[in-house]
């Protein structure tokens, strides 16, 4: 079942982390990542349709953002125990199959999610130079079976305005996917 995120106020601190990162099995934290230009930090996972329905352009847009000055970052905070496509052992052979231009970091304690505020993958968070939230929503409208080709243009228009120093559009569309397995306490 889909599920959509709630608004988060523009402008909050970006929180800090420490997670391992799966492809290169070292921590990395946000200030390892963060970029004077943008961070973008994604809450993905393995398993979800809609992340799979997005992957490859998202893979595509990072890579030329990245030349472009802006950081990526990959989080997953699902619970392997309740979905184990989504343990590290499983992100770091998606990270390698689909050549991840980012970290994939996993979030265990599911402490980064809970921080965040995520509820969704995919679920994106853009920090400006400051690390100050400037952007919190969908890659773009499409979704799985919707037939709204995937272009990331909500997360585009948001990179582009930021390299631009321009201000960001405070109407934003929020995230659909599927929602973080958080562990039974």
């Amino acid at each position: 079942m889909a599920h959509s995120t709630t608004q988060i106020e523009l402008g909050s601190k970006a929180h800090h982390f420490a997670l391992l990162d799966t492809v290169s099995d070292k921590l990395v934290s946000l200030d390892d990542i963060a970029s004077p230009n943008a961070t973008v930090i994604m809450f993905i996972c393995n398993h979800c349709p809609y992340v799979k329905h997005i992957l490859p352009e998202l893979v595509q847009l990072a890579d030329e953002y990245q030349q472009k000055g802006i950081s990526f970052v990959a989080i997953s905070s699902n619970d392997a125990q309740i979905q184990p496509l989504d343990g590290p052992e499983e992100m770091k052979m998606l990270a390698d199959e689909l050549q991840f231009p980012f970290p994939y970091l996993y979030d265990q304690t599911q402490m980064v999610a809970r921080h965040y505020m995520a509820e969704c993958t995919p679920e994106f968070f853009v920090y400006d130079g400051h690390k100050r939230l400037a952007y919190h929503g969908q890659f773009d409208g499409s979704r799985p079976n919707n037939d709204v080709p995937v272009t990331g243009q909500d997360l585009k228009q948001v990179l582009d305005l930021l390299l631009d120093h321009k201000p960001v559009n405070m109407q934003q569309q929020p995230s659909v996917g599927c929602s973080i397995k958080w562990r039974v306490q």
